[in-house]
């Protein structure tokens, strides 16, 4: 074994590690130039019910339960420019939503209803109600 180059290649690691190239995000903040448009989702059914959005392929974030006869507000935000649908964070950081979804508690893969968003530029949508139930095995909501 030639150790002079695993001693180099020892050495040389670390340089090769920081090679990564970043770049410079920018990252919109506030609600200028975006239409307010909650989802008030009802709980008509028996069983807890939970709301998840996707903000990236590999991330989702719950939103909140509503227990029976209960309900939740999904608090979006409206991009008419691009038909970008927004959650704010702590920040007021812009988070682009990619889906949405309610399910059973604790059931979502098997359960989930999808929430179809609009994203239509220039029309902006309304603020929806929904109502969902369970009757079997999957969530609709309406």
């Amino acid at each position: 074994m030639n150790w002079r180059l695993v001693f180099a290649g020892i050495l040389l690691w670390p340089t090769l590690a920081e090679a990564v190239e970043l770049r410079h995000i920018d990252v919109v903040t506030g609600t200028a130039g975006l239409a307010h448009v909650p989802i008030d989702v009802r709980n008509t059914g028996a069983t807890p019910l939970s709301c998840t959005i996707q903000l990236a392929h590999w991330y989702s974030m719950s939103l909140g339960e509503a227990l029976p006869g209960g309900r939740t507000v999904i608090d979006l935000w409206f991009d008419p420019v691009n038909g970008t649908y927004l959650i704010l964070n702590e920040a007021l950081e812009n988070m682009p939503v990619e889906a949405l979804w309610c399910a059973i508690a604790g059931r979502a893969y098997q359960s989930r209803a999808p929430i179809a968003l609009n994203r239509s530029a220039g029309a902006v949508p309304k603020p929806r109600e929904l109502t969902c139930a369970a009757p079997d095995e999957r969530l609709i909501c309406k």
